[in-house]
């Protein structure tokens, strides 16, 4: 993955697009994250508008503990939230990426909401260590 300021993450060499799916859902789950939804890119591109496109899929992930706390300190928080994490196929191995918390919810400048998106990010990190 291409180092970006919003996103870090890795590769998987070797795994197929399934598997790190599956991969990346029991190392969220191990952090206490749920997945609330899933975004099928390639199904979607195809069906809407008949372009054929690399396996892509988009999770939102969501600790429940650390989105009620975002959402009390500002409701509108909801906008920045699920935590995405996009998996995608390369030639390298299945490609991970996983949205920085702290980077999304910088855009707040809510002081309250700074240990939230550590707490977040630090959890997430971990997620993609365990990968």
């Amino acid at each position: 993955m291409q180092d970006v300021s919003y996103a870090f993450g890795k590769t998987l060499p070797g795994a197929t697009y399934e598997e790190a799916i599956s991969r990346v859902e029991e190392a969220l789950q191990q952090q206490g994250f749920g997945i609330l939804t899933r975004i099928d890119v390639r199904a979607t591109l195809k069906e809407k508008i008949g372009v054929d496109f690399k396996p892509y899929v988009i999770l939102g992930a969501c600790n429940p503990g650390l989105a009620h706390r975002a959402l009390v300190a500002d409701e509108s928080l909801g906008l920045l939230l699920p935590c995405n994490v996009v998996v995608t196929e390369t030639d390298a191995g299945a490609e991970i990426s996983f949205a920085s918390p702290r980077s999304m919810l910088d855009l707040a400048a809510i002081d309250e909401i700074l240990p939230v998106a550590e707490e977040a990010e630090r959890l997430l990190r971990q997620a993609c260590d365990s990968l």
